[in-house]
């Protein structure tokens, strides 16, 4: 499966814009290093992205775990006017094995609007799809325990709520979330 492949998409609903979910290009690398001015959305991701070269370092690395089937991650544009408004990633470390994990940001100027929860329904659906032949059964979501927006994201999208996950310094400072959605049979 090629990036170039796979656009997935999400329709208009009376208040909110369609979606447009699709893998990151350069062009993207402008509005990305915007997004990332944000200190709410720093603090829960793990690679900042304060220059143009981090930026195409960003998208190089999309590329790249593409091509080795590891990780597919999606700008998340309106589809009208191709604003950024989120990222959202498949994580499959082990491509026949039976779970993986989603993983999400909303640009600060989108938050509030449902992005999220539309997107990862959208990533959900098209995981289940593309991978159900090779076995997947089961998406993880983890998050943060203070990271009240991530777990209502979680339960909007039908990720039920499985664990609270130990502490595991210095990555994962903090307990988290485990919540996890299945194949339906």
């Amino acid at each position: 499966m090629t990036p170039s492949s796979v656009a997935l998409r999400c329709p208009a609903q009376p208040d909110r814009p369609a979606l447009l979910l699709r893998p990151w290009e350069e062009a993207d690398v402008p509005a990305l290093r915007s997004a990332y001015r944000d200190p709410v959305l720093r603090r829960w991701t793990r690679y900042p992205v304060d220059s143009e070269r981090d930026g195409l370092m960003f998208v190089e690395d999309h590329r790249r775990d593409w091509a080795e089937g590891r990780r597919f991650g999606f700008a998340v544009l309106e589809e009208d006017s191709g604003l950024l408004v989120a990222n959202t990633a498949l994580k499959r470390p082990d491509a026949d094995g039976p779970s993986a994990e989603v993983g999400y940001w909303t640009a600060a100027h989108a938050r509030g609007r449902g992005v999220a929860p539309r997107a990862l329904e959208a990533l959900t659906a098209w995981a289940f799809a593309a991978f159900a032949g090779a076995g997947l059964e089961r998406l993880d979501l983890l998050h943060q325990e203070d990271n009240e927006a991530s777990c209502r994201v979680a339960a909007k999208s039908g990720y039920a709520f499985e664990a609270t996950l130990p502490a595991a310094p210095p990555e994962f400072p903090l307990s988290g979330h485990l919540h996890v959605r299945r194949a339906r049979a």
